[in-house]
């Protein structure tokens, strides 16, 4: 599905060359659950922009599905981007001014669906995850959990076959987390690849196998720095 080799970025400003990943070699098998774990600026969300897509590596080769795409261009990873990747995001990044409906229906928009395919998919998906009965709200009148199953909505619409979860359930209490994550380990039973960024070791023992990050480089162990 994926698989980096001596992958690295580096940032760099006028005077200070500061590396987030560092000759990483990942591979991630089509319906896998990954979770990614380790301690504030070990990289993961660094890592989790260039698995999605959404960023260039500085060195090294990225290979999504039988695609070399460390090199591409911008509008070159926004196409593939597109039709393959649901993103989940820990602060949601629903539109507030559009409703459930069409916050769901957004991404179908994009790949050009058809309007009768698109409101048949949106409603089925709404149902699937229980927020149908609120799919003519506005995203600042759900509670957290509501929202979140929003944007899980949003993630699946277009039937991705790979999800990328950064912190799924970081703005949850457990209840609604414990939902999410149900809901995330449904998905991959279906077949969906999830790749997802945690510091909950609850949330990570739903995946299939943990990757641990420290310093930009992947370690045998997780390291927790202390406060």
């Amino acid at each position: 599905m994926i698989k980096t080799e001596n992958l690295s970025k580096v940032f760099k400003t006028t005077e200070l060359e500061t590396s987030a990943i560092d000759n990483l070699n990942l591979e991630v098998n089509a319906g896998e659950f990954i979770a990614i774990m380790g301690p504030s600026g070990c990289g993961k969300s660094t890592l989790l922009n260039i698995l999605g897509l959404l960023d260039n590596p500085t060195s090294g080769s990225y290979r999504f599905g039988n695609q070399e795409v460390s090199k591409c261009s911008e509008k070159q990873l926004t196409t593939l981007r597109k039709g393959g990747v649901g993103f989940i995001f820990q602060n949601f990044n629903l539109i507030d001014e559009l409703t459930v409906f069409e916050n769901v229906a957004l991404p179908l928009e994009y790949l050009k669906v058809p309007k009768n395919e698109r409101k048949k998919r949106v409603e089925e998906v709404l149902k699937r995850i229980g927020i149908d009965h609120r799919a003519d709200h506005f995203p600042r009148q759900l509670s957290g959990g509501q929202q979140q199953r929003v944007a899980v909505a949003r993630a699946i619409a277009f039937k991705p076959k790979f999800i990328l979860a950064d912190e799924p359930t970081g703005n949850l209490d457990s209840k609604n987390g414990k939902e999410v994550m149900d809901l995330l380990s449904e998905l991959n039973k279906e077949g969906t690849t999830i790749v997802m960024v945690t510091h909950s070791k609850r949330d990570a023992s739903y995946a299939s196998r943990n990757v641990f990050l420290y310093d930009g480089k992947i370690v045998d162990k997780l390291i927790e720095e202390e406060v």
